[in-house]
């Protein structure tokens, strides 16, 4: 076996800039191998890969108790889950196995944050629906709603959903923020604080920045969107399974949603047979691609192998 460290990557924003990477990992004498995958390996693949590396920086891969297993009867030493989810990744499994690991919270909020008000905008103003039928040869003039003195439901208020907040609030918007660890955060006193899903009758749009739970699963069901304001506007921006998508569906078929915009869904890729394919220019998807800017990749991926190596205690 040779002496020299072995490190995957399974993380596809850090593979698209490998090369960039490269030198620090020659530096330190470490192999390094991006995994060949564009969203997530399967569990079985890793299961198969994964024991042959000492170090191993997870995407938004099935990193399962299985898997842990095997890799660390393996070689794995350690790992880094790359960006803020962790719903992907067990991590009492690799407590129970000795197994370091940690992700690298607070890197993207303001991309991400970007994005969301983006679609917020889009979604208002109908914009993608203007840019598709002038492509057509259309010239269309949707007549939307202005920001100011609207409400949003904002769940979630970690360093994604105070970055929201900042932009929600430059807009002059309300915005009532939900989360079960909620604190007062400095420049955002306007924000006001409610338990999910209480008032959400008074919202124009809910935006989702929260982490995916247990308990949080499904949190936007039929119960919480027939108490919504009629024509509310949806954006996700988190983890698909926040929403029951047959619902959203249903509600967006009803009139009761507006318009959804969905940077994530339930299952990745959006499966061809999905309904929510069938609202046209009322339902705008995206590809959990929020956080992919060029800076936010390199000062995440930076962090990444920094935490890794000081797992394996590599000067």
């Amino acid at each position: 076996m040779t002496d020299r460290y072995k490190v995957l990557v399974t993380c596809p924003p850090m593979l698209r800039a490998i090369d960039e990477f490269r030198p620090l990992f020659d530096a330190k004498g470490i192999d390094l191998t991006p995994a060949d995958v564009v969203q997530v390996l399967s569990e079985e693949e890793l299961i198969n890969l994964v024991p042959q590396f000492d170090g191993w920086i997870i995407g938004d891969d099935p990193a399962t108790a299985r898997v842990f297993e095997a890799a660390t009867a393996g070689r794995l030493k350690a790992a880094v889950k790359w960006g803020v989810g962790v719903d992907n990744v067990d991590f009492s499994a690799c407590k129970r196995l000795g197994l370091p690991i940690i992700n690298t919270p607070g890197m993207f909020g303001r991309e991400v944050a970007d994005v969301a008000v983006s679609y917020v905008i889009a979604l208002a103003r109908q914009t993608f629906a203007i840019d598709r039928a002038v492509k057509s040869g259309g010239w269309i003039k949707p007549a939307g709603i202005s920001l100011a003195g609207r409400t949003v439901a904002l769940i979630g208020f970690g360093d994604i959903g105070r970055n929201t907040a900042k932009r929600l609030l430059a807009s002059e918007m309300k915005v009532i923020a939900y989360d079960p660890f909620y604190r007062a955060a400095d420049g955002l006193e306007a924000v006001e604080s409610a338990v999910w899903p209480d008032r959400v009758s008074e919202a124009d749009f809910i935006v989702l920045t929260c982490a995916l739970t247990k308990e949080n699963r499904h949190m936007l069901n039929a119960e919480v969107l027939v108490k919504t304001k009629h024509g509310v506007r949806i954006v996700n921006v988190a983890r698909g399974p926040l929403i029951d998508e047959a619902a959203l569906a249903n509600a967006l078929e009803s009139g009761q949603v507006h318009s959804a915009a969905l940077e994530v869904c339930e299952i990745e890729p959006l499966p061809e047979q999905s309904s929510l394919r069938n609202f046209g220019d009322r339902c705008l998807f995206g590809s959990h691609n929020s956080s992919n800017s060029i800076d936010a990749v390199r000062r995440t991926s930076h962090k990444a192998i920094e935490l890794l190596f000081g797992f394996l205690n590599v000067k």
